[in-house]
């Protein structure tokens, strides 16, 4: 299963280094900085030094502009965030999300299994924007102290990794191989895009006045975790949609 940490803006190259070395540890190298502070924080000195012998997984280290360019191959996504107050993802403790994830318990034909994981981490200063939260399909919240609940981004990242490599079973069993695979974050995006253009046509959507539809959407979406042939179908909706308003506005 391909599993992919995505670091958001983040501001200490140290983090960076600390984060790779982190990956390398519990077996993963996919790590991904969307606009960093640093353009060439993958060498600078601090990173390298944090990262403690990872340099492989920094070499490996891929450097994008945004967030969509980083989900490529993704179709389930984790934040490491507050929910937003007015809505959005449900805030799960990391093990118990994983294992609802992973259908522990369940009969596996019941249960969609993502083909590619990511967890992204905000900003050190100001964490994430409520606008990627929404993307998200769960918000990890890791059990700390109730006095003081501050992690470093490094830490964070290592805690993460540790949880979702004992959900794989460790270093001891096989990957679990997805069995009803679901459509990855770019495919619903463009679903999403496609849903909101049908959606304007029809005058169901006023796009001077959108509210927050389409990020709700996203989250009806993603609870139901559709497959790659449901977004096909849902797209052909939206075609036909927008058909059929052309077709009535002549």
């Amino acid at each position: 299963m391909l599993t992919r940490f995505i670091l958001i803006q983040t501001s200490h190259a140290g983090n960076v280094g600390g984060a790779a070395r982190a990956l390398k540890v519990m077996g993963f190298d996919d790590l991904v900085l969307v606009a960093p502070r640093w353009a060439n924080v993958l060498r600078r000195e601090e990173t390298i030094q944090r990262a403690s012998g990872a340099n492989d997984v920094l070499d490996k280290t891929r450097v994008v502009d945004t967030l969509d360019e980083a989900l490529d191959g993704i179709s389930h996504l984790c934040a490491t965030a507050m929910t937003p107050r007015d809505f959005g993802p449900p805030t799960r403790a990391p093990r118990a999300h994983f294992e609802s994830l992973m259908g522990v318990g369940v009969d596996r034909e019941l249960v969609p299994r993502p083909e590619g994981v990511a967890f992204l981490f905000g900003s050190e200063r100001f964490g994430m924007r409520n606008e990627d939260v929404y993307r998200c399909h769960a918000c990890l919240s890791i059990p700390t102290a109730p006095n003081f609940g501050s992690l470093n981004l490094a830490a964070a990242v290592q805690l993460i990794a540790y949880e979702w490599r004992q959900t794989l079973g460790g270093f001891d069993l096989p990957p679990v191989v997805p069995e009803r695979p679901a459509a990855d974050a770019q495919s619903l995006a463009g679903m999403l895009q496609h849903l909101e253009q049908a959606l304007v046509a029809i005058d169901f959507l006023d796009p001077a006045a959108p509210k927050k539809l389409m990020p709700r959407l996203n989250q009806l979406f993603n609870r139901a975790v559709p497959t790659p042939e449901e977004i096909h179908i849902l797209r052909g909706v939206a075609k036909a949609m927008i058909k059929a308003a052309d077709q009535a506005k002549r």
